[in-house]
């Protein structure tokens, strides 16, 4: 059985192929990783970081259902200068278009050591912009995005740095290692 960490940059795509689309972008099989693995959940192409890979089936099953619950944690840049108070309605439930979402944890942090993104983050000296850490234990479609879009603080950069136990600690951009 392989299991693997990979911190995927921003661009590419969680998988293999990308046989569907009229221009091709970049996926998982420009890294070099072992044949026979596959992502357990996926990060939007427009997200980074910390990807498990696996070839254990029961293992990919119980980190991408949401019945098992596992822990996600996301290092998110949002838009604005959200207080404790303003994040307060996703420590409780905030209802997207596809329902109620469970309570997420989140908190404000200071700006993370981070690898450099490619293309940057656009800057503007007229809008703040503020770091959050989020974890939630679902993983719909860009729910960590809505979310903070649904409180007014759309996010910038999302970083998802752990999974369960796993984190990227040590890894670089682009990296992987088998656990």
């Amino acid at each position: 059985m392989a299991t693997i960490l990979f911190n995927k940059p921003f661009g590419v795509l969680s998988q293999f192929t990308d046989a569907k689309s009229p221009t091709e972008r970049p996926t998982l099989s420009g890294f070099d990783l072992p044949k026979g693995v596959y992502a357990a959940g996926r990060l939007d192409r427009d997200s980074e970081g910390l990807l498990v890979l696996t070839d254990d089936g029961k293992l990919q099953a119980k980190l991408s259902s949401p019945k098992f619950k596992t822990p996600k944690t996301y290092l998110v840049q949002v838009e604005g200068a959200p207080t404790d108070a303003d994040l307060a309605p996703l420590r409780a439930s905030v209802s997207l278009k596809d329902g109620p979402t469970l309570p997420a944890k989140v908190r404000l942090i200071d700006p993370p050591d981070l690898w450099l993104r490619d293309p940057p983050v656009r800057f503007r000296k007229s809008v703040p912009d503020t770091w959050i850490e989020v974890q939630i234990t679902e993983g719909r479609n860009r729910q960590v995005r809505r979310m903070c879009a649904h409180v007014g603080f759309p996010c910038l950069r999302l970083v998802r740095w752990s999974v369960g136990a796993w984190t990227l600690d040590g890894i670089g951009q682009g990296q992987w290692r088998t656990v």
